[in-house]
């Protein structure tokens, strides 16, 4: 486990490059669950999601010891968090992506002042290319979750939740890679043991389920469901022990329910969420978890997402 004195000393040092993030009500939520929801509006963040978070931890403290070009793979969000940090700070991004990322999330990284470069399909293909890319330009690789620096830092949003939400009793983390799920656990089971928390994977995407079954680390091939930031094809080595022991519970959940709780989250609270981000949601509504009566919180992780694409999920 992350101890707390690494999450709070994250929180001070991305204190000026992040948001502390709304929590947002909805009474729908509440009637169609049967609990008190409170949304994490992680969607609200620097770059559309979570992962500036753990990417400021990171290239913040590497930046100040010397490191001048900084490499990345992602699937779309972690590279745009890397490219925005790295222009912040004077310093080279180039972001490994996968040959089928998202076009507003790549136009993004570019934005920020990243350098693309498309490898492969899966993060089994891309992380070893742009660790070979670091290598031979001498630059470092910011891991997208595998990393002590970048579980920490997303773990500062496990800090906010329990302060912003008193009496919290369950909270929903979508996962993928693990970061966030490990950052949020360590943060919330060190400030308050008793709150439940319940992790949710795409079905189509389900590396830690079967791994947490199998009690070992699982890979699976490549994935097409729509929450493209959570296609992820093995669990990380840091991230999965963490998640082992002390993730209450992981639950899977379709497509058409991550599609479901897109459009929900639209009706309902007028929040454009991405299909990764809204999969939290799209756990807690199924009522597989067996959460019931209870203050509970759902992170919604990111808010990437075209218009097309967007309108496309709204209208299926």
């Amino acid at each position: 486990m992350i101890g707390l004195d690494k999450i709070r000393e994250a929180a001070e040092e991305i204190s000026d490059m992040v948001h502390r993030t709304p929590v947002l009500t909805s009474s729908m939520l509440n009637a169609q669950t049967g609990n008190e929801v409170f949304l994490k509006g992680e969607h609200l963040q620097k770059t559309g999601s979570f992962k500036i978070r753990g990417a400021s931890n990171k290239i913040l403290k590497v930046v100040r010891g010397g490191v001048r070009h900084v490499v990345a793979a992602s699937s779309g969000n972690h590279g745009q968090a890397v490219a925005y940090i790295a222009g912040k700070s004077g310093v080279q991004a180039t972001i490994v992506v996968p040959e089928d990322a998202s076009p507003v999330k790549i136009s993004a990284i570019e934005a920020y002042g990243g350098r693309v470069v498309r490898y492969g399909l899966t993060s089994a293909e891309r992380i070893p290319e742009a660790i070979r890319i670091a290598e031979e330009t001498g630059g470092l690789f910011v891991p997208p979750y595998d990393d002590p620096d970048i579980i920490a830092g997303q773990g500062t949003a496990g800090m906010e939740i329990v302060s912003q939400i008193p009496g919290c009793e369950a909270v929903f983390v979508p996962v993928g890679g693990g970061g966030l799920a490990a950052g949020i656990v360590c943060a919330i089971k060190q400030l308050n043991p008793e709150i439940i928390v319940i992790g949710v994977e795409p079905e189509l995407a389900d590396d830690t389920k079967q791994s947490l079954e199998a009690g070992i680390r699982v890979p699976i091939g490549p994935t097409r469901t729509i929450a493209d930031g959570l296609r992820t094809s093995i669990p990380g080595e840091l991230t999965f022990p963490i998640l082992q022991q002390h993730l209450d519970q992981l639950i899977t959940v379709s497509d058409e329910e991550i599609a479901e709780a897109c459009r929900l989250l639209f009706q309902a609270a007028k929040q454009v969420v991405e299909p990764s981000g809204a999969v939290a949601v799209a756990g807690l509504l199924t009522g597989k978890s067996g959460i019931t009566g209870k203050k509970t919180v759902a992170v919604l992780s990111g808010g990437n997402v075209s218009a097309q694409g967007f309108s496309e999920i709204l209208n299926a």
